[in-house]
């Protein structure tokens, strides 16, 4: 099977410091901001664009996780799931900016069920998305707002996102399809 490598340690870099920058323009600064990781990757992402965020901004922006395997609608097929503990810096997101940061948006089905997870933690006062890699086939109406590399693929090719924090190593692969 083959593998493809289309982002290494530079390129990651250089994604999330665009998106860091990204969500400092549109949000006109740092003030309420918060960022929540959906586990397992999203987490490590999270914390390294709030990182990113603090440096440029020159204030501290919190990141915390945010648990969606209770809010997944295909709990009936897939029931042994692993929970994380859903961690909210401050325990509060009503007011706030919230960015959601996941690794790859592929259905939508992720962010839907983070949506939900979200909503009973409380009242955002605007939710955002931050993804790495955007491969589309969207089966729900969900667009990020904050991409690091739009990746068109086939549904028979798998990306997968491998994270020093998680794998040991920075780096975005595509395998299988027709290559």
């Amino acid at each position: 099977m083959a593998v493809r490598t289309v982002l290494q340690q530079a390129d990651l870099e250089r994604a999330l410091t665009r998106i860091a920058h990204e969500i400092l323009e549109a949000n006109r600064g740092a003030d309420d901001l918060i960022l929540l990781g959906i586990p397992t990757r999203g987490v490590a992402l999270a914390e390294r664009l709030a990182r990113t965020v603090s440096r440029i901004a020159g204030t501290d922006v919190p990141a915390g996780a945010l648990d969606v395997t209770m809010y997944r609608d295909d709990l009936g097929r897939n029931p042994v799931r692993a929970t994380h503990p859903t961690e909210v810096p401050g325990d509060v997101v009503d007011g706030r900016v919230v960015v959601l940061v996941d690794d790859v948006l592929y259905s939508g089905r992720t962010i839907r069920a983070a949506f939900d997870a979200l909503a009973d933690l409380g009242r955002a006062r605007a939710v955002r998305l931050a993804v790495l890699v955007d491969r589309g086939h969207r089966e729900f109406p969900i667009r990020a707002d904050y991409v690091g590399k739009n990746l068109p693929s086939s549904t028979r090719e798998r990306i997968n996102v491998r994270l020093v924090e998680t794998d040991g190593e920075d780096a975005v692969t595509i395998e299988g399809g027709d290559a």
